[in-house]
């Protein structure tokens, strides 16, 4: 007995001492390794105790829908089945998108994206009582297929028009008749709107279900961009209205259209035709449209209320920043129809504010040193409100309910990290999403005084393969810059760490407005690939840099009128910190990122030449001339106002600068950042003589994925760094 007992002790020793497996880039990016679960589809019921979720039956594999109770998840009933939802000789998949009365179901077929937030498809409703299927429109794919309150009708945008189907008597309405590719768009945004306001869908039922609030954008003046696709025999040109910083935008108008009556009203929103109408809203009362008014600074917000019956608007509330003002979806109308809720950097810092119907400040409802970064709701029963802030850290995120008068606080995420809530829809219950950055996603089901009721994933599969392949998380750090600047960064370090050698450094960086990268949450594929390279003997860092977001306005909003010059001073503060560390290598300091992060990179290789050996940029902006007007204008202006803030700090000017190795990465059908900028740079280095490689990949967007794309991407990224570094 005692010599299997040792034998056995010696086992579980070697086990223990086992060196982490090898991460593989095929493990990241092809077989879904280090995949995280989450907890997806439960949607929430008006009466706020019970769920809906997308099941799957283990014997039949065949998918349902059912009911259960928040308290204990035991099934209170099965609504429907995938059998309910065969349509015609097709399977149509299962939904759970209802109507106000839960009694309709809103079914996508066949979807196509379009943009980042859009798509067409083929749309269905689901009649729960009766299990009948209607097919929206049989004249082609429709766009944000969306059925009113009373569950009657459905509202639809298809070829740049609004409809209506009467789901009673079958009839399909065209409400709008100018719609026309690259002129006029009803119901939707143009591609500005949809990338910088994250706004796509652009009509919204009333609460009564008798107006429709849509917009219309004439783009007619605004210039036109034109991208190649190489996909046929004879490439093909993409043509679509883009308004680049300094050029003409589209000219918005709001419309209501009464059901009933037929007709329609258009809202007086003023004689400024060069301005944004960022958001819509219904307020409590169906008759009053919320309508907000900015700027083309961006710099001064108004929040008019419309009359729906004559269109007629009243100045109830104006907002004006010496920066810019940052848009949200926080505005919250109280069902009593004398207040409302939104949230505010007036102070320095972005809280929330209660403010009476005639725009009167009531109270400042949260504030100090810290921001709220998200807006939950408002329980009407116990006049509590739920928000998210960074009270605890800039780094951490936790989940708070404070009474409307204030004097009951409490925090509902026991756990340092990153908290993130879920909220049944009478505030009973709600989802925690907790994970740090050595621990991935742990969702637990909550009841309204932050006791944990059964955990709903613990992502122990997930926990041990990163324990399996040595998948460490971040250690956090900060340091002041010779500016007195205070500047929070993480690293990534080699296992096993010998602080006796001196390794090479390989810096991430985004860096831009609002923006945060160093952050104590689980993070995904990338995290895992600067693990990867860890285990290749690289140290990761990265550093958030003046500009950033979540520290307040002045931190945040420093970069004004002169995007690249500070956050680039920051990266080279930050690349000459590491290399004072007694374990780092001064001379292999490498830097790289994508989008803004690319456009940084592209910086760094030229304006900070002597400090970065080698940098990757993957699909950078090089001038800001070339990117949209709503977000250089944020915080540029207009080149023709601020030509300097423009030029100075593009990479394009700083070309003949570049010294080390430089890699270069452009999707050639990036509708975003345009592959033009990728051009333009890669014909001032030539010009200037300066040997550098690049990469580009066809026809692909902004993300560069799809098929192998990520795969091939990451391998070549990486033969560059192990090469170079």
């Amino acid at each position: 007995m005692k010599k299997s007992l040792i034998i056995c002790m010696l086992m579980g020793s070697s086990a223990l001492a086992q060196p982490p497996k090898h991460i593989t880039l095929e493990d990241i990016f092809q077989h879904g390794t280090f995949h995280s679960k989450t907890v997806n589809g439960l949607r929430s019921l008006k009466d706020g105790k019970t769920y809906v979720s997308i099941e799957t039956n283990p014997k039949t594999k065949e998918k349902y829908a059912a009911r259960y109770m928040y308290t204990t998840g035991k099934l209170v009933e099965v609504l429907y089945t995938t059998k309910d939802f065969y349509y015609k000789g097709k399977q149509l998949a299962i939904s759970t998108d209802f109507n106000a009365d839960e009694r309709k179901v809103m079914i996508a077929d066949e979807s196509e994206a379009i943009y980042r937030r859009s798509s067409k498809a083929n749309y269905y409703v689901f009649d729960s009582a009766s299990k009948k299927i209607t097919e929206v429109s049989t004249n082609g794919k429709q766009l944000f297929a969306t059925l009113s309150p009373d569950g009657t009708k459905v509202a639809f945008v298809r070829e740049n028009n609004l409809f209506i189907k009467d789901l009673i008597n079958g009839n399909e309405e065209q409400i709008t008749h100018d719609g026309k590719t690259n002129e006029i768009i009803n119901g939707k945004t143009d591609w500005v709107y949809e990338e910088e306001f994250a706004l796509a869908k652009a009509f919204f039922w009333s609460p009564d279900s008798k107006t429709i609030a849509y917009y219309k954008f004439d783009e007619t003046n605004v210039p036109v961009y034109s991208m190649t696709l190489y996909e046929g025999l004879y490439p093909t040109d993409y043509r679509y209205k883009y308004p680049k910083a300094g050029e003409k935008n589209a000219i918005v108008s709001i419309h209501l259209y009464h059901v009933a009556q037929k007709n329609t009203t258009t809202v007086d929103i003023g004689s400024e035709k060069d301005q944004y109408i960022p958001r819509i809203q219904w307020t409590q009362d169906p008759t009053v449209l919320c309508v907000l008014r900015m700027n083309r600074h961006q710099n001064k917000l108004e929040y008019l209320f419309a009359q729906a019956e004559t269109g007629s608007t009243q100045l109830i509330l104006c907002e004006e920043n010496k920066y810019y003002i940052n848009i949200n979806d926080d505005l919250t109308f109280l069902k009593n129809g004398k207040e409302f809720i939104l949230s505010s950097e007036q102070d320095g810092y972005n809280h929330l504010y209660l403010y009476r119907s005639n725009g009167e400040l009531v109270k400042q409802l949260t504030k100090g040193p810290w921001e709220v970064t998200r807006f939950y709701g408002f329980n009407e029963k116990t006049q509590t409100i739920y928000y998210q802030s960074t009270e605890s850290s800039p780094l951490q995120r936790d989940v708070y309910a404070l009474t409307l008068d204030g004097k009951q606080k409490r925090k509902l995420s026991p756990n340092p990290g990153t908290n993130e809530a879920t909220f049944s829809t009478d505030f009973s219950y709600y989802i925690l999403n907790h994970s740090d950055t050595n621990t991935p996603p742990y969702i637990t089901l909550n009841n309204q005084q932050g006791k944990a009721i059964r955990t709903l994933e613990d992502n122990k599969e997930a926990k041990t393969t990163a324990q399996t392949y040595g998948i460490k998380g971040s250690e956090f750090f900060q340091f002041t810059t010779a500016a007195g600047i205070s500047l929070n960064g993480y690293m990534i370090k080699p296992t096993p760490f010998d602080a006796n050698k001196k390794y090479p450094v390989l810096m991430y960086v985004y860096g831009g407005p609002g923006s945060q990268n160093v952050a104590d949450s689980w993070s995904g594929s990338r995290n895992i690939w600067f693990n990867y390279l860890a285990q290749q003997g690289y140290i990761v860092a990265c550093i958030d840099n003046r500009g950033t977001g979540f520290r307040g306005q002045e931190f945040q909003k420093s970069t004004y009128l002169n995007l690249g010059k500070l956050e680039v001073e920051d990266q080279i503060a930050g690349a000459k910190w590491l290399g004072q560390q007694s374990f780092v290598d001064p001379s292999r300091i490498g830097i790289w990122g994508w989008s803004y992060g690319g456009y940084m990179a592209s910086l760094c290789i030229t304006k900070g030449a002597d400090v970065f050996k080698m940098a990757i940029a993957v699909a950078p902006v090089t001038t800001w001339r070339y990117y949209d007007s709503i977000y250089t204008e944020r915080y540029l202006r207009t080149p023709q106002e601020n030509a300097a803030g423009y030029d100075d700090n593009s990479p394009i000017h700083f070309a003949d600068q570049l010294k080390g190795k430089f890699l270069l990465i452009h999707g050639t059908g990036d509708d975003n950042v345009h592959f033009q900028n990728s051009v333009v740079f890669s014909e001032a280095l030539i010009q200037a003589n300066k040997p550098f490689e690049q990469a580009y990949y066809p026809n692909k967007n902004h993300g560069i994925s799809g098929g192998n794309t990520s795969l091939h991407l990451y391998h070549k990224m990486t033969d560059f760094i192990v090469n170079n570094l």
